[in-house]
């Protein structure tokens, strides 16, 4: 039964908020395990960014900043019905510090 793989549905906006929140508890926090201290369940967690990071094209484009901020506005709409103002620096739903992610050229 381990074997029986499972298939999540996302949209794209999705994945790429997402992968893009896995990017920064993973890699710029320093804090997963802090947020996730059961050691079992970074497995999953790996694989699920792994997934999305080959799949998305977006991680890589220039306007990484600008293509988030606007999947991320999307998503907000689709589940709350209006438009939010941006999130705060140092807000949970801020992108990278650069305004971009990791090289300024997407993450």
């Amino acid at each position: 039964m381990d074997d029986d793989a499972i298939t999540i549905r996302l949209t794209r906006d999705q994945a790429f908020v997402l992968s893009d929140w896995l990017y920064q508890v993973m890699f710029r926090s320093d804090d997963l395990e802090g947020i996730i201290r059961d050691r079992a369940v970074w497995s999953p967690i790996y694989s699920i960014s792994g997934t999305l990071d080959k799949t998305l094209a977006e991680i890589f484009m220039p306007d990484y900043a600008q293509r988030l901020e606007a999947a991320q506005e999307r998503l907000r709409v689709s589940m709350y019905g209006e438009a939010e103002e941006a999130a705060a620096p140092g807000d949970e739903a801020a992108t990278a510090p650069d305004g971009a992610g990791n090289d300024g050229e997407g993450r």
